[in-house]
């Protein structure tokens, strides 16, 4: 669940973290199992690694910084749950030379492909990586939502090029190499042998709405989270997403 000592946090996590949850909770079920075995690619610190560990599952973050896996051993044993964290550095693209294949309940690869130069395979990887009965969590960022935040800015011309571009970038100055839109996610997870459970639109409305607003007006923040959750789940409100998630099912743990 979201920290709830990190109110602006949970804006961005919310609807991710209701969707995993479940997906855990249903694995933890069919498994008869309470500790999964979970895969965090780009793990970094420990944003969601740390409070999986705090519900009593096992997972190991692969992630290419040193300074990130650094910081994550520290918020751990902050946490208490340094037993059941433990980092290595690696990418999605590396991903066997770390880890095993096969040996997982769940992958998390939240913010990897759109950094990585083949995101198909990166997919394959993270498919790769779980047990016959697992479950993907992808999370990337969306075509539509950057389009949108730079024409509100007021830079249309950037705007269009984002639209027209294979990437997804708007210019030279872009920091994103990469965005997705929700078919294209869907595509990558269908042609990795898995199902597609759930699509979600993440920061529909969070990164449009001044912040000022959100943190003085009374009961603005729970009615904008409540906003968003409604509105993750509906297609049309995908192609407007900041973010993308995708929650895929071996065959296995489709039928289960």
């Amino acid at each position: 669940m979201p920290d709830p000592t990190r109110p602006r946090a949970s804006l961005r996590t919310a609807v991710v973290w209701e969707v995993l949850q479940d997906a855990l909770d249903r694995r933890v079920k069919a498994t008869g199992r309470e500790a999964l075995d979970v895969l965090d690619t780009g793990g970094g610190s420990g944003n969601f690694a740390v409070p999986l560990a705090r519900l009593g599952h096992r997972v190991t973050v692969v992630d290419p910084s040193p300074n990130a896996l650094f910081a994550l051993e520290r918020r751990a044993a902050e946490a208490g749950v340094a037993d059941r964290v433990k980092g290595v550095q690696g990418d999605v693209l590396g991903l066997f030379d770390v880890v095993e294949r096969g040996g997982h309940d769940v992958v998390l690869c939240h913010g990897v492909l759109e950094y990585v130069d083949d995101p198909a395979e990166g997919v394959r990887n993270t498919v790769a990586a779980l047990r016959s009965e697992g479950v993907l969590s992808l999370l990337a960022a969306g075509l539509g939502g950057a389009v949108v935040a730079r024409a509100l800015a007021g830079h249309f011309k950037e705007a269009r090029q984002a639209l027209d571009d294979p990437d997804g970038r708007w210019g030279s100055g872009d920091p994103m190499p990469r965005r997705f839109t929700a078919e294209q996610l869907t595509g990558l997870v269908e042609g990795a042998g898995l199902s597609v459970a759930a699509v979600h639109g993440v920061r529909v409305f969070a990164d449009l709405v001044p912040g000022v607003l959100v943190d003085t007006e009374p009961g603005a923040l729970d009615a904008l989270l409540k906003l968003e959750a409604a509105a993750a789940e509906l297609p049309a409100f995908h192609a407007v997403a900041t973010q993308l998630h995708v929650l895929g099912e071996t065959p296995g743990a489709a039928g289960a």
